[in-house]
């Protein structure tokens, strides 16, 4: 069954009219069609008795219709989107129409209610999500590609360490090296020295690499549709005992999770196998979010690997694995790998020695 004939289902077994897509993440997802519209209006519907619909800018109909096989409409900047879509929909007078609440921005909202008057709209991402949580072999190995640019992105970071350098410096040159190589970063690439990687999303600055402290490089690729996202943290010359031994329990509290990481497990135990490490070790408040996400082709996706998600994981999830201490003044640490669960473990899809590297 193919992913578009999935959402038919899924419209016939809960009796509604219409599904409306509106993430392009899942758009492409569903049909291998990926724009982004910025402020323009992009949609896929999808019925049970017609065949669907994709409204697009008028900008991108001639790729549009390279892609798909069914109905590409148009509209330009000076149209009124709203009644050019129930204009042209097959069902202006659905009772039932499936959104994706986690994606929609109000003004979508306010715009779709306008197209079905006399609709009421149920939530299409609960159904989106789990048909995106399990990866086919396809999929993990497109993911397992990017894995091996991220490794290479931060093997540049490496490369490109020196004391002279600012965060932002060594920014440059894993995002030039990687687009070299034809590849796009996933997100902003993140690269902290000392204190600024006790801030878990902390921003690159202006900061000269400190020396005898550690450096963090948060990093991933978009290859072929599909992200990849890991961190490492290596050591500059020679940090003191205290930093060693942060970065060692955070490596050991990531070998606890992974080791646990198998069909039949839940999200929970696997955040819990690593926070107890750290809890133990009396650091557990600086522990402050979740062990990890979802990844497929966004970056964050479902499900959360957390405390309190009993979610039971299931052969071709993925996920990150990111235990993380930080500890305001003094030192962070975070150690990630993405990877898939198997029959019987855990498959990470990156290969950096998780050693402390040690930089001059």
């Amino acid at each position: 069954m193919s992913k578009l004939d999935q959402i038919v289902d899924f419209l016939e077994t809960e009796k509604t009219d219409v599904a409306v897509v509106s993430d392009p993440v899942t758009i492409n997802y569903l049909t291998g069609f990926y724009s982004d519209p910025h402020e323009r209006q992009l949609f896929l519907f999808v019925y049970t008795d017609h065949e669907p619909l994709l409204f697009v800018p008028a900008l991108e109909v001639e790729r549009a219709t390279a892609v798909v096989d069914f109905q590409v409409l148009g509209y330009v900047d000076s149209e009124n989107p709203w009644e050019k879509i129930k204009g042209a929909i097959a069902k202006p007078d659905a009772k039932t129409v499936a959104l994706e609440f986690d994606n929609l921005i109000l003004t979508k909202y306010h715009g779709l209610q306008t197209v079905f008057e006399k609709a009421q709209f149920t939530n299409l991402t609960p159904r989106i999500n789990r048909m995106r949580l399990i990866k086919s072999a396809d999929e993990i190995q497109k993911m397992l590609v990017a894995g091996q640019y991220a490794d290479k992105a931060v093997h540049l970071g490496f490369d490109a360490i020196s004391l002279d350098k600012t965060e932002t410096d060594i920014v440059a040159e894993i995002d030039f090296g990687i687009k070299r190589l034809g590849q796009e970063m996933s997100f902003e690439t993140m690269v902290l020295t000392g204190n600024n990687a006790a801030n878990p999303h902390g921003i690159p600055g202006s900061n000269k690499l400190e020396n005898d402290a550690l450096l963090l490089f948060d990093l991933g690729c978009m290859v072929n549709g599909y992200a990849s996202d890991m961190t490492r943290t290596v050591a500059v010359g020679k940090p003191d005992d205290f930093k060693k031994e942060i970065y060692h329990l955070t490596l050991e509290a990531q070998q606890a999770a992974i080791s646990m990481i198998k069909p039949g497990v839940t999200a929970h135990e696997v955040d819990r196998a690593a926070r107890s490490v750290i809890e133990k070790a009396g650091y557990g408040e600086y522990f402050n979010h979740r062990l990890g996400h979802g990844i497929g082709m966004d970056v964050h996706e479902f499900p959360s690997i957390m405390e309190g998600n009993d979610l039971v994981l299931e052969e071709g999830m993925c996920f990150s694995v990111e235990p993380g201490i930080y500890i305001p003044g003094k030192v962070g640490v975070r150690i990630e790998d993405c990877g898939h669960v198997t029959k019987d473990g855990f498959g990470l899809f990156t290969e950096t020695s998780k050693d402390l590297l040690y930089f001059d």
